[in-house]
Parts: structure tokens; C-alpha cells; sequence
């Protein structure tokens, strides 16, 4: 028997006919420095309808990628919507990559039209002749110079002037849901970046999960600060869930910086934000400085792409009364995969238990533990194995690349390590290529770092495996002191001896001023460890 259910595709074109019909009167509202400026989602709508048939008057025609260069702002957001939506593909190119980077991405994905900031101009201008499939550059923004992008043999077209020219009545029509809307390539740390081509079904599925009360709960009583960089894993799904919901968007544009976001929360009264744990680190040391600073309309701050440390999460909460949701998720898995919501039965122990996990996932992604052989490990919270996820926003290959070692049987192999408590919590201790084996036995830099984090004197910290005679591997830790602060190697080892098993405890220790980051704030532990090995740190052994 087959249902009687209408066949309607899942689509970015309903999503954003969506927003803008029922939640029309919705607001974006972007940071210019000095001030906002702010639209309605009608308004936003009827740009879409303008770039949509600029762009096709422009060429881009059929599944033609059109890639963004841009911040975080209500322009960025427009080509979220009307790219997918008119059929094209959209494609997030990453700012903070080097320019080698830039061109084998670009290339790669054949990307024949380019959105960009005036800010970033002079960035784009370094690659631009290079970039041999695309024919138009659309510039954003009234001011800068666009003289750097003369003679790279492209048109090169004001984004305001284009739009102008066009009328805002553009006829959406719903794409296959399984046709490729949307991509990004994975950071490349151990290799050439890789893509990742969402699907209009796969997006939609995915804002539908983090607008579910077991997801992110976004409703339309909400305003969002995507602080997570639009260009980076979809900004975690939160502008197409805010179209969905009709939560307002709150868009921080270039000043990501801690001062300006912060009185942006005091300002403009976000109920939700997201941001890696750097990022709310950093804005917990601004509030120090400033006691005025109201934080009281965040009902929730959703923080991943790294563990959150169990310290920042309770600094929030009692020094700001913000409630830190920690999620975990990869550009594969769209990204959000799992939440660490404490189960409703947990009590005030257990329930910072799960906060401090990965979390449990969504409906619609499965997880499992595998051991070295492919074998699925029990749920016990004690079984450790790289970790395994599929569903139906979770990639199934790479685009135009054949990479069969990340995938096994059906599942995408993550490449991290953990273990999975009977409550169906996963936590995460390593990526394999950071695990660090001591005498036959895994030692979590994850713990490592969350422990140091906690001490008063620490701002961040980073753990290494370091080669070592007896025991093939032992942890090296890098510590960035906080401001004034003044702490030896042993009173760090000290404070971790009650806290950790003692042969997981560091003999080998470095202060940094900082520690080194890929372009998406993670910490870039490759570089850590070459820096180690060709003698470029100061390390302090203790017996």
C-alpha cells in the first residue's frame, strides 16, 4: 500500500516563500559599526527575487555554483536563500583560508559567479585571476575600491546596481529535494579540503531537527546572533532555521570581536547565539571589565567545534545566568548531530554529567562506537572506538572524490574517538590523529584541556602527544596564562593530580601567548606538534 500524502519536495525555495509569507514582518538586523541598519523578511524576500534574476540574466543557469566571500550580514543572507532557491548551488568559501587554498576550492567546485564584501576585496583580489571558471564578481557594499579586481579578466559588477535593475518578482520553483542546494569543503588539516554538497531535502530535514525542542527549540519568538561564521558548516543551520521558525536574525557582520558582541547582546537583546568556545571566552573576560553589561534576553548559547569546557559552562551560568548548550557536529553531518540536553530525569549531578557530553542525537541521526576491526562496541560509557553516524543530513561520499576509508557499511566514519554511556550520551576524547597512547593505553587530550581550563590561571590550553623513549607517548601540554597571571608547571600538575588518573598527567609543559588555529577556531594541533619537534617551543620537563 502507498500513502495519500501529497508528494511536495523538501526545498529551499519553500523555506524562504515560507518566511517571507508568514513571517514577513520578521526583522534582520546588521551590525554597521557605528550603529544597524534592518529589513523585514518581505523585504529580504523581494532582494532574493532580484538577485535571482540578476543572476540568471547574469548566466548562472541550472545546478552553476555561485560562491560568497562574505561576513555574516543581510546580504550573505540573501544569497543563503535566493541561490538554492532559483536552482543554483551555493557555495561558502572560507575567508580565513590561504589563498592555495582558495583557488583549488574554487576550482574545484567550478564556481563561476563570486559574491563578495567590499571589506574583502583586497583578499579576493590576491586569487582572483587565478580562479580560472569564474566570469562575474558581485561586490556588496556601497564603499571600496574595486580597483584591485580590474584586469583579472573577470566583469566585475556592484551588487546594489545589479539588484537595482531588477524586478523583486522571481518565479520559485520547487528543485528536486534531492538535487545538490548548497556545499562546503572540510578544512583540509590532513590533506586537500574535501566538499560536502547538501541537499534541499537534506537542509530543510536539518533546519526542521534544530527547531524541535530536543534540538535548538528556535521559535518565533526568537532573535539569533549567528556569531559561527556563515562560511563555515551552513553557520550551523541557523539562518535557514530562523527563516523556517520566523525567529528574528541578529547579524554581527565583521565585528566578531568580543567588545562589539558583547554590547551587541546588551543592545539588541538576542535570545539565542552561537559560537565556538573561543569566541565566549573571550566575551566572558570583556563582561569582567564592564559589570554594566546585560546578558539577561540570552535564554541559550549553543556552542560547539570544540568541547566546551565544563569551567566556561559554569562561569556563564553563575556569573551571567546563560545557559551554554553544548552541540557536536562536523561539515559532514550539516552539521548539528547531537545535544547535550540532560536527560528530564537526571538530577543536578548527573544532569552536568550530560552537559559536559556531546550529547545525545537528534532524531534522524544514528551514532555507534566501532572498534579497530569494524565490530559496533556496547553502550556502556567504558568501550572506546572511533565513532560512526549516518542519516538523512549526514553526507554519503565527498564531491568528485573517491575517499571509500571514511565510509563503512552505510556509515561515515568521523575519524573521532569516544564511547557512548547506556543513557545514549557520546563523549567524544580525541580525533584519531590526536590520540595520544601511552604504554598501550589512550590518554583523552580532550579531558586534558577541559581539566587546565578550569584552573583559575589558565586561559586555554592545548595537549600533545610528544614521542617519548619508555613509554612511545607521553602529553604535552601548551598553556595560555590569563592576563598577569603567574603559575609554574608543578602547581598546574598539582591541580590536576585529584582530578585525573596520575599516569594521564603531564611531564612536559610550554606557556604560549597563543595557541595556533585552523581557519575555522579549532586548535590547529598539527602546527603545535611541528613546532615541538623542530625545537620552536620552550618546554619545562618536571620529573
Amino acid at each position: 500500500m502507498r500513502s495519500t500524502m501529497q508528494g511536495t519536495p523538501l526545498t529551499v525555495a519553500s523555506i524562504l516563500r515560507h518566511g517571507v509569507e508568514v513571517h514577513g514582518d520578521r526583522r534582520v538586523i546588521t551590525a554597521t559599526g557605528d550603529g544597524f541598519r534592518r529589513s523585514t523578511y518581505e523585504q529580504v524576500g523581494r532582494r532574493c527575487g532580484q538577485l535571482a534574476n540578476a543572476l540568471r540574466r547574469l548566466g548562472i543557469a541550472g545546478d552553476d555554483r555561485v560562491a560568497t566571500f562574505q561576513w555574516n550580514n543581510q546580504e550573505h543572507l540573501e544569497a543563503y536563500a535566493a541561490v538554492p532557491a532559483m536552482g543554483a548551488v551555493l557555495h561558502t568559501l572560507n575567508i580565513r583560508l590561504s589563498a592555495e587554498q582558495i583557488r583549488f576550492i574554487a576550482g574545484h567546485a567550478e564556481d563561476k559567479a563570486v559574491i563578495v564584501d567590499s571589506s574583502l576585496v583586497p583578499l579576493l583580489a590576491r586569487v582572483l585571476p587565478g580562479l580560472d571558471t569564474v566570469k562575474v564578481v558581485l561586490v556588496t557594499g556601497d564603499d571600496g575600491d574595486l580597483a584591485p579586481l580590474e584586469g583579472s579578466g573577470k566583469a566585475v559588477l556592484r551588487y546594489e546596481d545589479v539588484l537595482g535593475a531588477e524586478s523583486p518578482e522571481f518565479a520559485w520553483t520547487d528543485a528536486d529535494e534531492d538535487a545538490g542546494a548548497a556545499m562546503c569543503y572540510t578544512s583540509g588539516t590532513t590533506g586537500d579540503p574535501k566538499g560536502v554538497v547538501y541537499s534541499h531535502r537534506s537542509l530543510y530535514l536539518h533546519s526542521m531537527a534544530a527547531c524541535t525542542g530536543n534540538g535548538l527549540g528556535i521559535a518565533e519568538q526568537d532573535r539569533i546572533l549567528p556569531i559561527v561564521p556563515m562560511f563555515h558548516a551552513n553557520a550551523w543551520g541557523l539562518p535557514y532555521a530562523a527563516l523556517m521558525a520566523g525567529a528574528e536574525l541578529l547579524m554581527p557582520d565583521r565585528f566578531m570581536q568580543a567588545a562589539p558582541l558583547a554590547r551587541m547582546v546588551h543592545t539588541e537583546r538576542p535570545t539565542v547565539a552561537g559560537a565556538v568556545p573561543t569566541i565566549w571566552n573571550d566575551v566572558l573576560l570583556d563582561t569582567e571589565k564592564d559589570a554594566g553589561l546585560d546578558f539577561s534576553s540570552l535564554r541559550l548559547v549553543v556552542c560547539g567545534g570544540s568541547a566546551v569546557p565544563r569551567s566556561l559552562m559554569e562561569a556563564f551560568e553563575n556569573r551571567l545566568g546563560v545557559t551554554i548548550l553544548q552541540a557536536w557536529g562536523m561539515t559532514e553531518t550539516s552539521p548539528m548531530a547531537s545535544v547535550a540536553r540532560p536527560a528530564v530525569t537526571a538530577g543536578p549531578a548527573d544532569a552536568w554529567r550530560m552537559r559536559a557530553t556531546q550529547g545525545r542525537p537528534v532524531c534522524g541521526v544514528e551514532m555507534r562506537i566501532v572498534g579497530d576491526d569494524g565490530t559496533p562496541q556496547p553502550r556502556d560509557g567504558q568501550a572506546v572506538g572511533e565513532l560512526e553516524v549516518r542519516g538523512p543530513w549526514v553526507t554519503g561520499s565527498y564531491y568528485q572524490v573517491d575517499d571509500d576509508a571514511r565510509f563503512h557499511d552505510g556509515w561515515l566514519r568521523t575519524g573521532d574517538v569516544g564511547h557512548i554511556s547506556a543513557e545514549g550520551f557520546l563523549t567524544l576524547t580525541d580525533r584519531m590523529k590526536d590520540v595520544i597512547k601511552s604504554g598501550g593505553e589512550w590518554i583523552s587530550s580532550v579531558e586534558l584541556e577541559s581539566a587546565l581550563a578550569g584552573h583559575p590561571d589558565v586561559f586555554e590550553a592545548a595537549v600533545i602527544a610528544a614521542p617519548d623513549e619508555r613509554w612511545q607517548e607521553r602529553p604535552l601540554a601548551a598553556v595560555v596564562l590569563r592576563e598577569g597571571a603567574i603559575v609554574s608547571p608543578g602547581e598546574l600538575r598539582s591541580w590536576l593530580s585529584d582530578k585525573l588518573p596520575r599516569w594521564w598527567l603531564p611531564e612536559r609543559w610550554t606557556f604560549v601567548e597563543e595557541i595556533p588555529r585552523t581557519s575555522v577556531g579549532k586548535f590547529d594541533k598539527k602546527v603545535l606538534r611541528g613546532d615541538y619537534a623542530d625545537g620552536r617551543l620552550k618546554v619545562e620537563t618536571l620529573e
